[in-house]
């Protein structure tokens, strides 16, 4: 399957679409922040990125999901920065620090394009929700040397209908976290009350454009919607309405339900994220996702792990 984006490329619509994102910079709502911040002048938003994209590393990466890994990894570009305020995230050195560098549109190409040479089997955008029109950009660049691999949008969930029509036609595959389905947890451990509404929002938005996940005859993703949540401590509750939405959205819905929380950053104040997930909350977990409806869970192990828990074994 042809990238998406080589076809926007090719009739130039994608050349224009960038130049049209970045003229949003100068007075910033791309994200539901709507900070309105010049960011062509210098000015910062609550992302705390301006003009230029900043990078905190680029790689293969062979931790993600097993449609998005592969054998060869996902080229993973980690973006810094973002437009949340998690207590608990696990790389706030890079989300709420900002550790990286600035890069201008033919950096961020150059990347792309060695990820590529390096046999990776997609182009992973980690947080890349604030810089849309820096991304464009790069694309664009990145088409002119060759780059012809799937282009995945890897974000928290906190997106806009503004910032995700820049992805329309674009992006190959979503995958989208999603965090909180109260807004009393995402004001308090997130910092955005309105985390739930706005992400559910997006993930339709995300499924209108790109379907149920499709995958390849070697089981990679070429084209749909992932969805990722991470199952918290006290959360089985505000699980079991997320895993409702999805199966609402589609039963066929790729969903991973995610086990690895553990308390960092500020989270040892925030009780009760101070502790570890408990392994009988995660089987739960896992068990509530399937009595929704939902017919595509990650696994990794998920399925024998369920099969003791209800087993009594």
């Amino acid at each position: 399957m042809v990238p998406s984006y080589l076809h926007l490329h090719n009739s130039g619509e994608l050349k224009h679409r960038a130049q049209e994102a970045r003229a949003l910079l100068a007075c910033c709502e791309l994200c539901p922040r709507r900070c309105r911040v010049n960011r062509t002048a210098g000015e910062l938003g609550l992302c705390r990125t301006g003009a230029r994209a900043v990078v905190a590393g680029y790689e293969p990466h062979f931790g993600e999901e097993a449609p998005i890994s592969g054998v060869a990894g996902s080229g993973t570009i980690f973006f810094s920065n973002c437009n949340l305020g998690c207590v608990f995230c696990q790389n706030h050195e890079i989300s709420h620090d900002g550790v990286g560098i600035e890069v201008d549109s033919g950096q961020l190409a150059a990347m792309m394009i060695s990820l590529q040479k390096q046999g990776c089997h997609n182009i992973n955008l980690v947080t890349p929700s604030h810089v849309m029109p820096q991304i464009l950009l790069a694309l664009v660049a990145a088409c002119e040397r060759g780059l012809r691999i799937p282009l995945v949008y890897n974000s928290s969930g906190y997106d806009s209908l503004v910032g995700l029509a820049l992805g329309r036609g674009v992006v190959d595959i979503y995958m989208p976290d999603f965090k909180f389905s109260s807004p009393a947890s995402a004001k308090r451990f997130c910092k955005a009350a309105d985390y739930p509404q706005v992400a559910r929002a997006a993930i339709a938005e995300m499924f209108r454009q790109v379907g149920d996940l499709q995958l390849d005859d070697q089981g990679l993703a070429v084209r749909g919607l992932l969805v990722r949540h991470l199952v918290m401590p006290g959360g089985l509750a505000e699980a079991e309405e997320i895993f409702a939405f999805l199966a609402d959205l589609s039963p066929e819905t790729y969903v991973n339900v995610m086990e690895q929380y553990r308390p960092c950053f500020q989270a040892a104040d925030y009780p009760p994220l101070d502790k570890p997930l408990s392994r009988q909350d995660f089987l739960r977990a896992v068990e509530l996702a399937r009595q929704q409806g939902l017919q595509r869970l990650e696994a990794g192990g998920v399925e024998r792990l369920l099969a003791r828990f209800l087993g009594g074994i």
